[in-house]
């Protein structure tokens, strides 16, 4: 059961990072905001997921283990894609959008990337739910 923990948690981190995205875009939209669930948005659900995984192996394994450093290797890409080359993305987006004045449904979709306080929650959520799991699993 314990051996499980590396599999769900990744799972946890986004459903939490999700559900918290989606409940924060709710509030700020006051509706129900299903046309914002996508990419970017506090809090980054590849943060949150990367990070998850990380923490649970360093609580559970130790910081000093070859799966350690490939985990955080893996979050450093990740979040380094999050914050710079997807953003990027997203402003190409917006400026062939103003190029092509083109119908709402035409529009290509220029929220991508994330902010680094999302970017920052994201972390914060994974390392929660790993701690969570991992304090989870050392009771069963």
């Amino acid at each position: 059961m314990s051996e499980f923990a590396y599999f769900i948690t990744p799972f946890l981190a986004w459903l939490v990072a999700g559900s918290l995205k989606f409940l924060i875009n709710c509030i700020r939209a006051k509706r129900l905001a299903f046309d914002l669930i996508g990419y970017g948005g506090l809090p980054s659900n590849h943060s949150a997921i990367v990070s998850s995984i990380a923490a649970l192996i360093a609580f559970r394994d130790g910081m000093n283990t070859a799966a350690f450093g490939v985990a955080i290797t893996l979050a450093f890409i990740v979040i380094l894609d999050a914050s710079s080359l997807r953003r990027q993305v997203g402003k190409h987006a917006a400026a062939i959008n103003k190029l092509n004045h083109a119908s709402d449904d035409q529009l290509l979709r220029e929220r991508m990337g994330h902010t680094r306080i999302e970017i920052f929650s994201g972390i914060v959520v994974g390392i929660a739910v790993a701690n969570v799991v991992f304090d989870l699993t050392s009771i069963i």
